[in-house]
């Protein structure tokens, strides 16, 4: 039994809906936080056991999600993670610049010196996961240093569309590494964040986490174009 097992099986125990909607919400959270790569192929039977449930919810959670856009179906029995196009790559970063920028800058006069604490010890844990290469598990504890702020804005439906901006590009996050992690892009563009959250500058705050989404952008752009020579990104 992996860690992945263990620990959707404690959150299985403490969920009280439907085992398909707990299977449904767990995957949503692996994909925004980049725990498979775009081609990943998602077999039901794998689902059913990284989670710990039969396989008709399994299966209902990955229909929920292909329909969302978040899965695709490769063929009649093949569901994988898709790569975004350079347009979708365009247009879900506007919109994270929009939105995330909003979020930051709402939430700054509510943070809490426990939340820059937070934030620092997760930052740590990021910087620790790039030096040994494990850009899997700096993912994962980047999706939580970005919604850690994002939630002090308590703006519950803007929350929320931001989470289906990450799950559409969470996977594609792989594609910053290795040049994120030897370049130190992104732990910069967060000690800037957590700088701006200290002083409570709200203008601060919003231009880190937009720099940090733009810097994001250059890079996936750059795989996108490897990808598919020849396309176009409107407005670039």
């Amino acid at each position: 039994m992996n860690e992945d097992t263990t620990k959707s099986e404690a959150k299985r125990e403490e969920f009280a809906g439907r085992l398909s909607d707990f299977a449904y919400e767990a995957l949503r959270d692996q994909l925004a936080r980049g725990a498979f790569k775009p081609g990943t192929k998602l077999p039901i039977r794998t689902v059913a056991e990284v989670h710990s449930v039969g396989s008709t919810p399994a299966r209902e959670a990955i229909n929920r999600l292909v329909v969302e856009g978040a899965l695709v179906m490769a063929g009649p029995k093949t569901v994988i993670v898709p790569f975004l196009t350079l347009e979708a790559l365009y247009e879900i970063t506007q919109m994270r610049l929009a939105l995330e920028g909003l979020a930051s800058a709402r939430g700054c006069r509510t943070v809490t010196d426990v939340t820059i604490s937070k934030l620092l010890f997760l930052q740590d844990k990021i910087s620790l996961s790039l030096d040994e290469k494990r850009y899997a598990d700096a993912l994962y504890d980047n999706k939580e240093f970005h919604f850690t702020i994002y939630r002090l804005c308590a703006m519950p439906h803007l929350l929320a569309v931001i989470e289906n901006l990450w799950l559409r590009v969470g996977s594609s996050f792989h594609d910053l590494y290795p040049e994120f992690a030897e370049q130190r892009y992104g732990v910069h563009n967060h000690m800037m964040a957590i700088e701006a959250l200290v002083e409570r500058d709200a203008d601060s705050l919003r231009a880190a986490v937009e720099n940090d989404i733009r810097d994001g952008f250059r890079r996936l752009k750059k795989a996108a174009l490897l990808r598919y020579p020849g396309g176009a990104i409107p407005g670039s």
